[in-house]
């Protein structure tokens, strides 16, 4: 065992100061330093000072490592112009990204504070990768097709390739399903999946652009040439009503969710849903802002995620929230900071069902340890000078175990 004693402390909920925690690979209790030497004298203790915040590991819900070898072979702008784009260089890219470059993504997660991340996957390519890396994976195995005629074919693809997964899965690999999207699965897939694989943790793409929304609203717009040419479909599969239903006791990540309106947030917040937020990948898109004071009116729960490479310039968390801190210029600053870190800690746990995310007792020890430019002298400034100035982490522990020191 072990015990950090800090000036500065965020537990996942808020920031403490002058407070101490003892862990091996789990929490075992969290006092001030003097209470906690008097009750393991013989456990070693280590001081941070002002310069330093202590915080749970940070918690990427959302990122596709099939993608990682994009730099500029994507068109950004515009939802359509990019999946087009994706489209054309998908083969290309997939082959490029192989195990050295799962790697590179997992490792410059781990560099930037992150000991727990969702692999959404749709091939199965970084399965392995996945299955080694030193965080805690949710991995995501994702179903994907509209064709009604090939939905067995899609299933029995689905079901090889999340067994394959569950015959991998331990405390830190923790198999998932993800549904493509409302646009791009048909519902009998989506059926007979969640009736087989319900129980699992569950995420699934909504209402990310406006071509989307006006798609399976309306019918139309450019998503109807798009459905036509490739697949000789001329209306949508389903409606966002009826996609929403369809996960109805069955709380579920929604990634994006930009374009969802009134009706369909208040069942979003009916249902226990809850929503990831991926705000550099919703601006390169030209999909819109996610309208957070919507989402907290209605005391729906949201998370920050990255999205991929495909639609982002790097898997860094600190990076996404200081966007995200432009992004929604209207809100406070400072609380905003909080909610940002919080949704990268305690929320993301919470929507995984994870013990992490806090530093508390019982929990797993996943902590970070941050240094800043210079020592801090309020409280209420620490979570939004850390979001400003952090890029990578002075220490990271996974269960208790050092990986970056």
């Amino acid at each position: 065992m072990q015990t950090i004693a800090a000036r500065w402390l965020f537990d996942g909920e808020k920031v403490v100061e002058n407070m101490a925690f003892t862990f091996d690979k789990k929490i075992v209790a969290i006092e001030p330093a003097e209470v906690l030497e008097t009750r393991f004298p013989d456990v070693p203790i280590e001081r941070f000072g002002a310069d330093t915040i202590v915080m749970p590991g940070l918690i990427n819900p959302h990122t596709h490592l099939e993608f990682g070898a994009n730099t500029t072979q994507l068109a950004y702008g515009d939802f359509m112009p990019w999946l087009n784009s994706v489209i054309d260089q998908r083969d290309s890219l997939i082959d490029r990204c192989r195990a050295a470059c799962y790697k590179r993504q997992i490792d410059a997660m781990l560099q930037s504070g992150i000991t727990t991340f969702g692999a959404v996957s749709s091939y199965g390519k970084e399965m392995r990768a996945c299955r080694a890396a030193p965080q805690r994976v949710v991995y995501f195995n994702e179903a994907i097709g509209s064709q009604p005629a090939a939905v067995d074919a899609l299933y029995h693809d689905f079901s090889a390739r999340l067994q394959e997964s569950r015959e991998m899965a331990d405390e830190r690999f923790i198999p998932a399903v993800a549904i493509h999207s409302p646009y791009s699965v048909h519902p009998i897939l989506m059926k007979k999946i969640l009736e087989e694989y319900g129980d699992l943790p569950l995420t699934a793409h909504f209402m990310e652009s406006p071509a989307e929304k006006e798609w399976l609203e309306q019918g139309s717009g450019p998503f109807k040439s798009f459905f036509e040419n490739l697949l000789k479909q001329n209306r949508p599969l389903t409606t966002p009503e009826a996609f929403l239903e369809l996960l109805d006791g069955k709380k579920t990540l929604l990634t994006h969710a930009v374009q969802a309106d009134d009706a369909l947030l208040d069942t979003i917040a009916d249902a226990g849903h809850s929503i990831i937020h991926c705000p550099r990948s919703n601006r390169l898109l030209g999909c819109g802002r996610l309208a957070l004071e919507k989402l907290e009116s209605r005391g729906i729960q949201w998370m920050l995620g990255t999205d991929g490479l495909s639609s982002n310039t790097s898997l860094n968390l600190w990076d996404e929230m200081r966007a995200a801190l432009m992004m929604h210029h209207d809100a406070d600053l400072e609380s905003l900071a909080r909610s940002l870190l919080r949704g990268s800690t305690s929320i993301a746990a919470d929507a995984l069902g994870l013990p992490v995310g806090r530093i508390a007792e019982g929990m797993e020890a996943d902590i970070a340890i941050v240094t800043l430019p210079a020592d801090l002298g309020h409280a209420n400034q620490a979570v939004l000078q850390t979001v400003l100035h952090t890029h990578t982490i002075q220490r990271l522990y996974i269960q208790g175990k050092a990986h970056v020191r």
